[in-house]
């Protein structure tokens, strides 16, 4: 007899989109800020979280007693294994935001050494000032992170004539060439242009690109981030930056948002995006093909992809 699985969808246009279910998987509408349409809490198995602001509800999940499965939407999926608990498998939108993510990171980059920031605010005031800016190409770029978005911002950066180092948790090789450890960055920093950083966050990452990272970049370094925001040490980029030493694009940040005191809003220094790296038209489609997936795998009792706690798989 084939096992049923309770799904929920976090809104009922999410839920319109992956029609039609495959058979063995029954679906209801639960926001995790209410109470799920039409069952009960204990009826379901599995959980689709919402895209924006999921954090804000992870507490929900620890109400659903029975829960085997949860799929997050977004690549990030720090805090999710902990709020569903051992028993429960958890999987990642790996792949779903790479494209969108990879193209902002270009975009910032290009933005923040052109001076594209800048002209739109001399534009507000009718101020031509032109300015011989650093271009992509001769750059040094340290790319933190090699995972999926990580390698879509590598091939996007390599038409650009820049020189690109790339850190893993780990020395080791690829077929791209050589990964070196995150116990190298500071080391590494001294000789670079740009660090990106897009790795997820966890015990590891946290405050990664700390103050003696930031500190041996050279003067006139260019700090991006598109991964998580506490992966950089807040309070050390800001003083960096204030100072006129460093400059930096963030699509993260931490605490996110910053306040509105927060003095990195004003400085001319930095380049602020909210949060929109994966939040771009490549989502909607990607999503539903991987939820489509997932599904169907559920339902046939294989092992979802993406994976980040096993549970019961």
């Amino acid at each position: 007899m084939q096992t049923v699985w309770t799904v929920t969808f976090p809104d009922r246009d999410l839920l319109a989109r992956v029609q039609p279910l495959p058979a063995g998987i029954e679906a209801s509408v639960w926001d995790l800020r209410s109470g799920p349409e039409g069952i009960a809490l204990d009826a379901i198995d599995a959980v689709i979280l919402p895209y924006i602001d999921a954090s804000a509800v992870l507490g929900s999940l620890s109400k659903t007693p029975n829960l085997k499965f949860v799929q997050t939407q977004s690549t990030g999926f720090d805090g999710v294994p902990e709020a569903a608990g051992p028993e429960a498998a958890v999987a990642s939108a790996s792949g779903v935001h790479a494209a969108a993510t990879a193209e902002l990171a270009i975009g910032l980059m290009i933005a923040k050494l052109r001076g594209i920031d800048q002209a739109v605010r001399d534009q507000q005031t009718g101020n031509w000032q032109p300015q011989r800016r650093s271009s992509l190409a001769d750059r040094k770029v340290l790319l933190v992170g090699v995972g999926g978005i990580g390698n879509e911002i590598a091939k996007r950066l390599e038409p650009f004539e820049v020189a690109i180092t790339r850190v893993g948790s780990s020395a080791r090789g690829d077929s791209t060439g050589r990964i070196h450890a995150s116990s190298e960055l500071a080391a590494l920093a001294q000789s670079h242009d740009i660090l990106v950083a897009v790795t997820p966050l966890n015990e590891h990452t946290h405050r990664l690109v700390d103050a003696s990272v930031l500190a041996a970049l050279p003067d006139g370094a260019l700090v991006v981030n598109v991964g998580r925001g506490p992966v950089v040490d807040t309070a050390a980029l800001t003083a960096e930056v204030l100072s006129g030493r460093l400059h930096c694009a963030l699509d993260v940040v931490d605490p996110e948002p910053f306040p509105a005191n927060h003095p990195l809003w004003s400085s001319p220094n930095a380049l602020i995006t909210p949060h929109i790296g994966g939040n771009a038209s490549a989502f909607e489609p990607r999503i539903v093909k991987l939820l489509a997936s997932q599904l169907k795998a559920l339902a046939s009792g294989d092992r979802p992809a993406n994976l980040v706690q096993s549970g019961p798989f």
